[in-house]
């Protein structure tokens, strides 16, 4: 899998361990959601722990444990199913401040509005890294600067700038 941030691909540090595999002694992991209680009972404190979720994930199940999470992955299944944008919106709006990660079939031009939920880095199979090289990834995380929905880190829509912007130009007039 390749994975990127900052438009750029980059090494990952994190081990996937599988529904039946035994956890490795050491390392960072991410874990699938139904292995959690095994890493719950002793977090770890020689190394971070993530959990992967799947888009259709109940958060209710999340939120015991985001305080001790370092990463959360989220699955999407295809590039046009869009449920994992809300996911991650929603964990932050909870109050996780830890990396989320984009995991699946996604494509450049869903990276700025990837970060515009929270999510840090996306996690695609290596067929597609090949298909999409980095310098695409690249381009596509600077090619938007405005976004019509209000972004995570708090940044204006499309329509709240227009307001602005009316309002200096013609103060005292209501919008």
């Amino acid at each position: 899998m390749a994975l990127i941030r900052d438009g750029a691909f980059v090494p990952d540090a994190w081990v996937r361990v599988d529904a039946h595999v035994p956890l490795p002694e050491s390392g960072d992991l991410i874990v699938p959601l139904a292995r959690i209680g095994e890493v719950a009972g002793a977090w770890p404190n020689d190394r971070r722990v993530g959990v992967h979720v799947e888009c259709a994930v109940a958060q209710h199940a999340l939120r015991p444990h985001l305080l001790h999470l370092a990463l959360i992955s989220i699955g999407f299944p295809s590039f046009v199913d869009g449920r994992g944008f809300s996911v991650a919106r929603s964990l932050r709006l909870d109050g996780f401040s830890g990396t989320l990660r984009a995991f699946g079939s996604l494509i450049a031009d869903q990276l700025a509005h990837g970060r515009s939920c929270g999510f840090d880095e996306i996690e695609i199979p290596d067929a597609l890294g090949a298909r999409q090289l980095e310098a695409q990834w690249r381009t596509a995380g600077s090619a938007t600067t405005v976004a019509y929905q209000r972004g995570y880190g708090g940044s204006p829509s499309i329509l709240e700038r227009r307001h602005a912007s009316l309002a200096q130009q013609h103060p005292g007039a209501s919008a």
